[in-house]
């Protein structure tokens, strides 16, 4: 079975090997009534019309072009997703980078909050050396002087009237004052350097969190630049690639468009040997009755079951819909292949959409000039001009050309055109 190609994707060569199946099976249908004339006209106004439009399905002309076209695709989208992953990668380092500066920005600030704590801890620490001289004096003084509330006992004792005793109590309540004030002050200032001491170990532990984080960031950053400038070069050569791949794709495209003009030659010779037999059969018929009943004419030309119908059907790798020309009978490679009628061979060749080709010229038969065309043969056993019987063995299964596994692509013209096998066998 023919591997047909969508539209989209310009199936030349099926449309040239359809044109040439047309051409091919014109040689193999002499005219058998007046209306041939305007039946042959009409078959090549197609021929034509189909070579127009394989001028617009070289994109998927051959086997060449399509793996060349694939390679551009597969180099297409190897080069899309690393640009992707490229523009990724750029934008979580432009977001380590703006991270990097934040974390930067809470360092230094955390390293000044250290700064200004370790500052009221000196101020603090310089507070209670203070208190700690005043207290210390006092109590100098204390033992210097002698103890005042025990002088101030012996004022009270010796008081000759309620005014010095007044005085001597308020002179005690005085010092008793002072001393527990200085005291007080000590406390409060021994208290607040605690506090700055713990504000100086939060800050250090607050500086030590984000000189961390901004170190785990930093390691970030240089590993995301590190992974752009190798995706960078990776897209870089994927460019590369794919412009090597669409230049070898331009270059097949062009071989093909070399290969179509000389197809165009070939064309044309075929149909001026076309011309001459029409003529010749049309005068040796001279037969311009209705076409007969052709069922159960040709014996079946393979060993095997039906796997594909002949008719239209929407192609099921690509999609679009087409005509499937034949009728394909699975078989194993090597199986006979057999002649469905009594014929000549009219060609043999190789094709590269049919592989190994076999063409019989069975005559004029029921009304119409009948051929059966033999695809995908591992080869054949007779050749141009030989004449075969019903039955013979003319070559061997195969899976050559445009072809999946092994098979039979059976294909019968009737007056240059394919038309169910089917209704024939």
């Amino acid at each position: 079975m023919v591997r047909y190609f969508p539209s989209d994707d310009r199936h030349r060569v099926v449309a040239l090997v359809a044109t040439l199946l047309v051409v091919i099976g014109m040689v193999c249908a002499p005219l058998a009534h007046a209306d041939g004339d305007k039946d042959l006209k009409d078959k090549q106004r197609q021929v034509k019309k189909n070579l127009s439009s394989a001028h617009q399905d070289l994109d998927e002309s051959s086997a060449a072009l399509r793996r060349a076209n694939a390679r551009l695709q597969a180099a297409h989208t190897e080069l899309k997703s690393a640009r992707a992953e490229l523009i990724s990668t750029r934008g979580q380092l432009t977001t380590a980078k703006v991270r990097d500066r934040q974390a930067q920005a809470a360092l230094d600030q955390a390293e000044l909050d250290l700064a200004d704590a370790r500052a009221d801890l000196r101020e603090g620490q310089a507070a209670v050396a203070e208190k700690n001289d005043d207290v210390g004096a006092m109590i100098a003084d204390i033992y210097e002087q002698g103890d005042p509330r025990l002088a101030s006992f012996s004022s009270l004792l010796n008081a000759e009237d309620p005014t010095d005793i007044t005085r001597t109590l308020a002179s005690q309540d005085a010092l008793v004052s002072d001393e527990t004030q200085a005291l007080d002050e000590l406390k409060a200032a021994k208290i607040l350097l605690g506090v700055r001491e713990e504000n100086v170990e939060d800050k250090k532990d607050s500086v030590a969190t984000k000189r961390a984080a901004a170190a785990e960031n930093l390691e970030l950053m240089e590993d995301l630049e590190a992974q752009a400038a190798s995706q960078a070069a990776s897209v870089k050569k994927l460019v590369g690639k794919r412009s090597s791949a669409k230049a070898s794709a331009a270059k097949v495209k062009r071989r093909d468009l070399a290969e179509l003009a000389e197809l165009r030659k070939e064309q044309d010779r075929i149909e001026a040997m076309l011309r001459a037999r029409a003529a010749a059969a049309a005068k040796k018929a001279g037969n311009t009755g209705p076409p007969g009943a052709s069922g159960g004419f040709l014996s079946y030309p393979v060993s095997g079951p039906v796997t594909s119908s002949f008719g239209y059907r929407v192609h099921p790798i690509y999609g679009y819909y087409s005509l499937h020309d034949g009728t394909d009978f699975g078989a194993g490679c090597g199986q006979p292949l057999y002649a469905a009628a009594d014929g000549t061979v009219i060609s043999r060749y190789y094709q590269t959409a049919w592989g190994n080709r076999l063409i019989i010229d069975h005559g004029h038969q029921r009304g119409v000039g009948l051929a059966t065309i033999y695809n995908h043969a591992t080869s054949y056993t007779v050749g141009v001009g030989a004449h075969v019987e019903r039955g013979q063995v003319v070559g061997y299964v195969g899976s050559t050309g445009w072809s999946t596994g092994c098979h039979l692509h059976f294909t019968v013209m009737a007056n240059g055109s394919p038309v169910n096998p089917m209704k024939w066998l």
